[in-house]
């Protein structure tokens, strides 16, 4: 190209660049491209500033994207340091509330939890175990009349011994729990001495009712093996019986027993029978606020029972395979019935049952939070549903009424652990 044709391009170019600068698209630069001889110089300077706006763009965007890189950054420093103060606040009210708060209580149980089942005490709140530490005290001195009735028509020294010797134990137990109650009330005492005084306390009431089981051992031969009824006074893992016993393969079954409980919230679990590879094969349990319910191979249905009133009441369940069809009687009456519980599964065999506690495992895997507090008596299963007139007999305690054909209840039928204890039976007494 000559060179004024080239000097007349560049001329004419920068007249394009300044009218685009008029556009505002940023700071104006002098730029010589070549072009054809017939080509559109503007549209071509033109396109050589949009490619500079697309330039400024991307460093604008990049120049963002570093600041809003910063903010982030900024921002997660300050999330760290919430969170390091939200741990410390959780810390402190943990340590403030305590250890001894009571677990969770709507609904069953959720299996494998995997704990001890010998050493737990009880989660209840100290000022609860407390109360049902009174309970306790109260039921021995019950006890303790029984025996000064029984000394008295069977004069014998060393009984009189030991039950002084015991009642001097029971005022010294009553003086620690009016104490502790006293520390409660004014706000002393952390959770570690609540803990501590609870050991020391249910250790002597431990001794205490295997010294009275032994005084009790006398009045045996003078009641039938069936005059008996099991105490359980304290929700713990360790206190239970277990029937010698295992149940059959059976496609209908009636279960019938006496009991009495003040417990809230919920009496706990009055039995229950684990078989290999299901811990509720058949199931007697009121937890937490729940109603009472039975559970065959882990199917529910909810009972109308009420019975946590500190009265004696006589319970009965029937169930039959066939539709699954059970009814519910509670003193001698009809109170509910269903269907489709469990239907056409057999109860299976070669299982463990135990009284006062609920098994996660075989056996075993007791919970304190579910374990029955109370006493119980009377503890029958039949094959077969009884009739209304059989329940009824039962509950009014006639000379008629029948023994269980799977389960009778007897005195040698029976093992106890932890130290829950036999005595003799009055529910039907108080009726006659």
């Amino acid at each position: 190209m000559p060179a004024g044709r080239a000097a007349r391009t560049c001329a004419l170019l920068a007249l394009c660049l300044l009218g685009s600068a008029a556009q505002d698209f940023g700071p104006t630069r002098f730029i010589c491209t070549s072009v054809p001889v017939d080509a559109d110089m503007c549209a071509a300077s033109v396109a050589a500033g949009g490619a500079e706006e697309l330039r400024s763009n991307v460093l604008q965007l990049r120049e963002t994207v570093l600041q809003q890189k910063e903010t982030i950054l900024s921002q997660k420093e300050t999330i760290r340091e919430l969170t390091t103060k939200l741990g410390r606040c959780e810390s402190q009210s943990t340590l403030d509330t305590g250890a001894g708060e009571a677990r969770a209580g709507g609904g069953r149980k959720q299996p494998g939890s995997g704990k001890n089942t010998m050493g737990d005490l009880s989660r209840t709140p100290a000022a609860e175990t407390l109360s049902q530490l009174g309970q306790t005290l109260q039921s021995l001195k019950t006890r303790l009349e029984n025996l000064e009735q029984y000394s008295r028509l069977n004069s014998s020294s060393q009984t009189n011994s030991l039950k002084d010797l015991l009642q001097s134990k029971i005022d010294d137990l009553e003086r620690q729990v009016l104490s502790r109650v006293n520390t409660l009330e004014e706000g002393k005492g952390g959770p570690r001495n609540d803990t501590e005084e609870r050991v020391k306390i249910e250790s002597a009431l431990t001794s205490l009712h295997q010294r009275i089981s032994e005084l009790e051992k006398g009045q045996k031969d003078n009641r039938p093996g069936d005059k008996f009824q099991l105490t359980f006074p304290l929700r713990t893992n360790y206190m239970y019986a277990k029937v010698k016993k295992s149940l059959p393969e059976m496609y209908a079954f009636t279960v019938c027993m006496w009991l009495k409980s003040s417990a809230a919230p919920g009496v706990g679990t009055p039995f229950s029978y684990a078989v290999p590879g299901q811990a509720n094969e058949l199931v007697l349990i009121e937890w937490g606020n729940n109603p009472m319910e039975i559970l065959i191979n882990d199917k529910v249905a909810k009972l109308p029972f009420v019975i946590n009133d500190g009265q004696w009441h006589h319970i009965c369940v029937t169930w039959t395979t066939r539709d699954g069809v059970w009814e519910a009687y509670q003193d001698g009456t009809q109170g509910g019935n269903g269907e489709n519980l469990a239907p056409y599964h057999p109860i299976k065999p070669q299982g463990v049952l135990v009284l006062g506690q609920e098994q996660d495992t075989l056996g075993g895997g007791f919970d304190a939070t579910q374990a029955f507090v109370g006493e119980l008596a009377h503890f029958n299963i039949w094959d077969r549903k009884l009739t209304p007139g059989e329940v009824y007999s039962l509950a009014t305690c006639s000379p008629k009424a029948l023994s269980g054909n799977v389960i009778a209840w007897a005195e040698s039928h029976i093992e106890i652990y932890g130290g829950a204890t036999k005595w003799t039976f009055e529910a039907c007494r108080q009726i006659n």
